[in-house]
């Protein structure tokens, strides 16, 4: 694992083990978190997963936080839509709740790899200057 220039945070390699192990394991987490939140009352199946993955994404890549996204959506259909732990025929409600996580998590993802490229580009001693710009040329 190599040091990110953001608060110290360990990033690790996009594509190995310990990335997708790392979205296992955020998924588990936030599965508890999500029953937490369904034992209070809240009908909101994805609370506790589009943090997670920010997250993730930021710490361990696309690739580790796409695999845990198409990791959640069985799971919160299984464990937290009723009847629980069955799988049901979905309503139009509830496959419209996985149809806007599946836009928030790749609107998240996309942000959090633009995050983690720029944090890659400061920490490489930023942006190279090309010589002149359209905002300095004379003409």
């Amino acid at each position: 694992m190599r040091r990110a220039g953001l608060f110290g945070v360990p990033r690790v390699r996009p594509w190995s083990w310990q990335a997708f192990l790392l979205g296992l394991v955020v998924v588990a987490i936030s599965a508890v978190l999500q029953g937490f939140c369904v034992a209070l009352g809240v009908k909101l199946y994805f609370v506790a997963f589009l943090p997670g993955l920010f997250v993730l994404a930021l710490v361990a890549g696309a690739p580790a936080a796409a695999f845990a996204a198409l990791l959640t959506i069985p799971l919160v259909w299984w464990a937290f839509i009723p009847p629980l732990f069955q799988f049901t025929p979905l309503t139009s409600a509830n496959a419209d709740s996985i149809n806007l996580f599946c836009l928030l998590a790749v609107l998240l993802i996309g942000l959090a790899d633009l995050c983690r490229e720029t944090m890659t580009i400061i920490r490489s001693g930023g942006l190279k200057p090309s010589g002149e710009s359209a905002a300095t040329n004379p003409q």
